[in-house]
């Protein structure tokens, strides 16, 4: 992105404001949060980053060489905002959503860069939202926090673009914390900062398959569980734990094991929060794996390539359990590694994925020093 044109360039003026907001990886706790359960994600070091001024009309110009669209801004009018099926509509999703609230906005221009991938399961959409809302919220002196504007990142996902996701991506861009996991219930909003321990490292790797929110398949998802709470006479899958399934085991298929994991994955969860504190590292790798291989056969989301990128992650020397991250049908898994393993491992098993299957991967976790300079070099230029 050094080489792209500067907000001056495009807009024939600098920008007023600039903010940014991470992307995330979940640590375990995958389709939880749109059934009102738990879930334990982290921020990660790729970042969406916006740089706004206003303008003294209602038209609203952006940018961003990353989406394609650079020195042809993206346009659209405040109050007139609809779908278009382009990635603008996730700004226009955030502007719809902040009138909703009450919070009108003039028209502005703005800038997007990203180190994110996109469609990569590490949120790059909540991202944008929450960057975008933070540079808003700054410029035009809203008077909304960190929670409202999860929330509201939350409401322009679901009722402006359709996708029907939890509020846990939007949550942890918001609120989250370098070297800590935000345990959510996603039921009433509470978190608390949980301590990765210094004993593990994280990795990150994308596999190279896109996925799409929006799309039937993760919407199904949601439909089935919520016909499979009706049935069982619970108002979320929440409301049940693991004594219930063999009751939810006699629900018809493929119902009974869509919520079978979504039952176990939230015991996962709570227990994943309490050995974390405990440092127990063989047991949080056992997690890790019981948990992908729920998501691979009974939630049905995990693909060839992510299972094969799984695997050739837990091959590795000090690497504790690995598991499919995101709403699933591509995107990145995420692995848990000793203190000192993690970025020889990442190496290796990325290497091996390289040679094994027809997708390019991305480690995005550890970041190599050559990553490093990239982020910096975006950063003066931004």
């Amino acid at each position: 992105m050094s080489d792209a044109a500067s907000f001056e360039t495009i807009f024939g003026r600098p920008p007023e404001v600039t903010a940014e907001a991470p992307g995330r990886v979940n640590l375990i706790g995958e389709h939880t949060d749109y059934n009102g359960g738990f879930v334990l994600p982290t921020p990660i070091p790729q970042r969406t980053r916006v740089e706004l001024a206003a303008r003294d009309d209602v038209h609203v110009r952006v940018a961003s060489a990353d989406m394609g669209s650079e020195l042809a801004p993206e346009q659209y009018d405040r109050g007139a905002e609809h779908t278009r099926g382009r990635w603008s509509d996730y700004v226009q999703g955030v502007t719809w959503a902040l009138e909703r609230e009450g919070a009108n906005v003039p028209g502005f221009d703005a800038r997007l860069t990203t180190t994110l991938p996109i469609g990569g399961g590490v949120s790059s959409s909540a991202a944008l939202a929450v960057a975008m809302l933070r540079a808003l919220r700054e410029r035009f002196t809203l008077t909304i926090d960190d929670l409202d504007i999860a929330r509201i990142a939350r409401k322009a996902e679901n009722e402006f673009i359709g996708a029907g996701v939890g509020i846990m991506d939007m949550m942890v861009s918001s609120l989250g914390r370098e070297g800590s996991a935000l345990f959510i219930d996603t039921r009433d909003l509470r978190h608390e900062q949980v301590a990765i321990p210094p004993a593990i490292e994280l990795v990150v790797i994308d596999s190279g398959v896109a996925h799409g929110n929006a799309t039937g398949e993760y919407n199904r998802r949601r439909q089935e569980c919520e016909t499979a709470a009706s049935m069982l006479g619970v108002r979320e899958l929440r409301d049940l734990d693991v004594a219930d399934l063999p009751r939810v085991m006699q629900l018809p298929e493929p119902l009974c094991r869509r919520a079978r994991h979504v039952i176990t994955e939230n015991a996962r969860v709570l227990e994943m929060v309490a050995v974390l504190h405990e440092e127990r590292l063989e047991r949080i790798g056992e997690l890790l794996d019981q948990s992908h291989a729920s998501m691979r056969d009974d939630y049905e989301v995990s693909i060839d390539a992510t299972d094969l990128l799984a695997e050739l992650l837990r091959l590795q020397e000090g690497v504790l359990g690995a598991r499919l991250t995101g709403g699933g049908f591509g995107g990145a898994v995420i692995a848990l590694a000793r203190a000192g393993f993690a970025t020889e491992a990442a190496a290796r098993a990325a290497a091996g994925y390289a040679r094994m299957s027809e997708h390019t991967p991305r480690v995005l976790v550890p970041e190599t020093a050559e990553a490093h300079a990239v982020h910096a070099q975006e950063g003066r230029h931004a």
